[in-house]
C-alpha cells in the first residue's frame, strides 16, 4: 500500500487498462485514416480533407497525421518509450481540435472538442504518472528513466509541434482554388 491506501497492483492495472483502450482506439484511428480501415477513408480522401483544411499538398500531411495516431497509439498502449508517446498523441490532437473541432463547441454530437480533449487529457496525465509496472518500459528497466522534468519537456515539445504544424497551415485558399490546386501537384 502506498501512502494513499492504493495497492501499487491495483494503481498499476487501472493505468494498463487506460493505455490499452486510449492507445489501440488511437491506433484504429490512424488506421482509418491511413489504410481506410474500420469503416476510414484512407489516405487519399483523408488527404483531400486536409486539404480543405488549409493543409497543402493534403496527401503527406493525412499520412503524417495518420502516422503519428498509429506510433502514439502503439506506444501508449504498449508503455514503451515514456512520454514520448503522449506527447505525440497531444501534438496531432491539438492539430485536431483547433482545425476541424474547435468551431463546433465541446460535445462530439457536433463534431465538438469532446474526443481530442479526452485524448490530450489522458495522454498527458499518463506522460506525468507514468506506464505502470505492466508496461515495455517497466519489463526493460527504463520506467524510472522518465522523470517528471523529461515528462513536461516532452509534453512541451508536443504542444509547439501541433502549434508549429497550425502555423504552416494556408487557409487563405477558397475551395475551387484547392480543388484546382491538388490537380496541378
Amino acid at each position: 500500500m502506498n501512502t494513499f491506501g492504493v495497492a501499487t497492483e491495483t494503481v498499476s492495472a487501472g493505468v494498463l487498462l487506460i493505455r490499452l483502450v486510449t492507445g489501440v482506439v488511437m491506433t484504429a484511428h490512424g488506421a482509418q485514416k491511413l489504410f481506410g480501415w474500420f469503416g476510414g477513408y484512407g489516405l487519399d480522401k483523408t488527404g483531400e480533407f486536409f486539404a480543405q483544411l488549409g493543409f497543402r499538398p493534403g496527401r503527406p500531411f493525412a499520412a503524417a497525421a495518420s502516422l503519428a495516431e498509429i506510433v502514439s497509439g502503439l506506444l501508449v498502449a504498449s508503455g514503451f518509450l515514456g512520454p514520448i508517446g503522449p506527447a505525440l498523441m497531444i501534438s496531432v490532437m491539438i492539430v485536431a481540435t483547433l482545425a476541424v473541432h474547435w468551431e463546433h463547441g465541446l460535445f462530439a454530437t457536433n463534431n465538438g472538442i469532446e474526443l481530442p480533449l479526452l485524448y490530450i487529457t489522458t495522454a498527458g496525465g499518463l506522460a506525468l504518472i507514468g506506464f505502470g509496472r505492466y508496461s515495455l518500459d517497466a519489463w526493460l528497466g527504463l520506467a524510472d528513466r522518465w522523470t517528471p522534468a523529461e515528462a513536461w519537456v516532452a509534453l512541451g515539445a508536443g504542444v509547439l509541434a501541433g502549434v508549429a504544424n497550425l502555423m504552416i497551415r494556408r487557409r487563405s485558399m477558397t475551395l475551387p482554388e484547392v480543388a484546382s490546386a491538388d490537380r496541378h501537384r
